[in-house]
């Protein structure tokens, strides 16, 4: 029960501080909204078109690349912490892992999923 307790305080806590920050911004913050505050922020830029168009499928695609690449990458810390433990096993297998990550960065590349050109599509051709 005792561990439980604690869990239960945590949470509270928790809910606490976030019903806390909510109040105090809602009554301490700025309460003169012009349509340039109210405006919504897109790096500077003004927003144009809808907001609820769709977006191609390259975005997704080169955001499925970049957490893969990532991921990778991170398993290369808690393998950099162990590789005396390791030995020469460990370091062929993050050779051939890192062999694997870079074929595939280069498949990708040659695929062209990485270039960032407005006017091309992998694979399609535009109907004329």
């Amino acid at each position: 029960m005792q561990g439980w307790f604690s869990i239960l305080i945590m949470i509270a806590l928790g809910a606490g501080f976030a019903l806390v920050s909510v109040v105090l911004s809602s009554l301490v913050g700025p309460s003169k909204p012009t349509p340039e505050k109210s405006a919504p922020y897109e790096c500077g830029m003004p927003p144009v078109g809808d907001a609820r168009e769709r977006q191609s499928v390259k975005f997704y695609l080169v955001a499925m690349i970049c957490l893969l690449f990532d991921i990778g990458v991170a398993f290369l810390y808690p393998w950099a912490m162990a590789l005396r433990d390791l030995g020469w096993g460990g370091f062929v297998q993050v050779l051939l892992f890192m062999a694997l990550l870079f074929a595939g960065y280069i498949y990708v590349w040659r695929k062209g999923a990485l270039d960032w050109s407005a006017d091309k599509s992998v694979g399609l051709k535009a109907k004329g």
